[in-house]
């Protein structure tokens, strides 16, 4: 059984380790498609921080994953055909638009299976880097080095 999720996977945390466990939990391969700069920036207002590549580093290093591919287009079924996929893991923030339509629509036809998972409020990249912004700066040390 091939399971595949995708998602932008910046700022690597425990929240996405717990994804990809459970898809981990659904079959025999686990395949991770990441969105690039260009995708990101037709559904967030801000591109990642950390660079594709390494985002793709990092989930490939991961026991609990097994493929790991960036995608560039906001298109779905081309990969889930090319890797024979059985199971679509997606969040709960999937929305009506065309792009998830299609892949519905095609694994509904394929007899495939999309599983819904709920996030974790406490696990988000979003909210880390607000942490980080809002830390005060006790220090000018930045400013020393930097002279």
């Amino acid at each position: 059984m091939v399971v595949y999720t995708v998602g932008t996977f910046d700022l690597l945390h425990v929240g996405h380790l717990a994804l990809l466990e459970y898809c981990k939990t659904l079959g025999d391969t686990v395949a991770v498609g990441v969105a690039s700069d260009d995708v990101v920036n037709l559904y967030k207002p801000n591109v990642p921080v950390i660079p594709l590549n390494q985002r793709l580093a990092m989930l490939a290093a991961l026991r609990c994953v097994d493929i790991v591919r960036s995608y560039h287009e906001l298109e779905y079924v081309s990969v889930c055909r090319e890797l024979n996929i059985d199971i679509f893991v997606i969040g709960e923030d999937w929305g009506s638009e065309s792009h998830n339509l299609a892949v519905e629509s095609y694994l509904k036809a394929a007899n495939k299976q999309i599983v819904q998972v709920r996030y974790n409020p406490q696990t988000s990249s979003t909210k880390i880097k607000q942490r980080v912004i809002a830390q005060p700066h006790k220090n000018a040390y930045i400013s020393q080095t930097a002279a």
